[in-house]
C-alpha cells in the first residue's frame, strides 16, 4: 500500500488546544475525566472497561438524548507518553474497523493535537464524511476543549 492510498482513507482533524500536554494528556488517560467530554452535547457517557496499555481494551458506552445507547469499542495498539495513542475502533451502530489516533505535541503551554480516523477503504471513509464524521468528532473535541478550559482554570 502507498502512502497515497493511506491519505485517501484518512480523516484528519486538527486543533491546537489551549492548554498544556499534561492536561490533555490526562484528558485522554483518566477514566474520570474521559466521561465529562467523550461524547457529544446531550449525551452521557459511561466507561464499562479502560484498560491504559498496549493490548488493553476500552469500551464507552453514550446514552444519546433518545435514550439509544451509542457504543465505542477497541483495543490500544500503540501509546506513546504524552506523544501518541493509537486504537482500533469501533462506534456501534455506525462506525466499525477503523483505526483512531491521537496525536499531541507540546507548544509552551498549549498542546498541538491531530486526530486521525483511518478506514478500511477510500470508499468507507466517503460514507462516513456524508454521515457527518467531522461534525461528530468536531463536538466531541469542541466538548474536549471546554473540559480542558475548565479543568486549566478551576474557580
Amino acid at each position: 500500500m502507498t502512502n497515497d492510498d493511506l491519505k485517501k482513507r484518512i480523516v484528519t482533524i486538527q486543533r491546537t488546544l489551549n492548554a498544556p500536554i499534561s492536561l490533555v494528556w490526562q484528558a485522554w488517560t483518566d477514566p474520570e475525566h474521559i466521561v465529562k467530554w467523550w461524547n457529544p452535547k446531550g449525551s452521557n457517557t459511561k466507561i464499562e472497561e479502560h484498560e491504559f496499555k498496549v493490548g488493553g481494551k476500552w469500551k464507552y458506552t453514550m446514552i444519546m438524548p433518545n435514550g439509544q445507547p451509542f457504543i465505542a469499542t477497541g483495543t490500544y495498539t500503540e501509546i506513546a507518553h504524552r506523544k501518541r495513542i493509537c486504537s482500533t475502533a469501533d462506534f456501534k451502530p455506525m462506525t466499525e474497523g477503523v483505526e483512531i489516533q491521537a496525536h499531541f505535541e507540546a507548544r509552551g503551554d498549549k498542546t498541538e493535537f491531530i486526530f486521525n480516523v483511518i478506514h478500511p477503504s477510500e470508499a468507507y471513509k466517503i460514507q462516513q464524511e456524508k454521515m457527518g464524521i467531522q461534525n461528530g468528532w468536531g463536538s466531541v473535541f469542541d466538548r474536549l476543549e471546554e473540559f480542558l478550559v475548565n479543568a486549566n482554570n478551576p474557580m
